[in-house]
């Protein structure tokens, strides 16, 4: 399966276009050192009015459903101290948050992060939070079906835009842990 790109007006190599992302997410695309080139990473402007899922789909394509990802912050707590994380699944699901990452994160309780935290946190936009640019001591929590997509729509660190990313480039991030069971229908 090829990216697709033909369905997007404006597509760029995101190293080509770092001004159009935010700092934490072009220093990312600007220093990335994984296997696959950044140059596979691809920038699509969008309006940010689509920039939730159920929106974007319906314009663009409900198969853009199955190539689709979201990026939440969750936060773990436990004897007062919090850790934040970022969990990557399928659109079509939801993150097992009191299961597959409370476990995983060691903690007590768990629930996603409040749009302050996340948005302070990331330096990103809520509604277009990436797992490309997060810090880098955070955890990022992969579900293998992103994994295994040949191309992925995530966001882009803004609402305006998303971006095209090659799956195994998810399991090749900081901190990255591929958890079956992280995404449920």
């Amino acid at each position: 399966m090829r990216a697709p790109i033909g369905r997007f007006d404006h597509a760029t190599p995101a190293p080509d276009c770092l001004d159009d992302l935010t700092a934490p997410v072009a220093e990312a695309v600007r220093n990335w050192s994984g296997n696959i080139p950044a140059e596979q990473i691809v920038y699509v402007d969008t309006d940010p009015e689509w920039a939730d899922t159920a929106v974007f789909v319906q314009h663009y394509g409900q198969e853009l459903l199955e190539q689709s990802a979201n990026c939440v912050v969750v936060a773990g707590k436990r004897a007062g101290e919090t850790t934040l994380a970022a969990c990557v699944v399928p659109s079509a699901t939801r993150v097992d948050v009191n299961g597959v990452v409370r476990r995983q994160l060691g903690a007590r309780k768990a629930s996603f992060a409040s749009t302050d935290v996340a948005t302070g946190e990331t330096g990103m936009e809520y509604g277009g939070i990436t797992p490309i640019g997060l810090p880098g001591e955070w955890p990022v929590l992969v579900d293998p079906a992103v994994v295994d997509l040949p191309y992925v729509l995530v966001g882009s660190g803004r609402r305006r835009g998303k971006l095209l990313v090659p799956g195994k480039a998810f399991a090749e991030l900081p901190n990255a842990v591929v958890l079956d069971g992280l995404g449920v229908a």
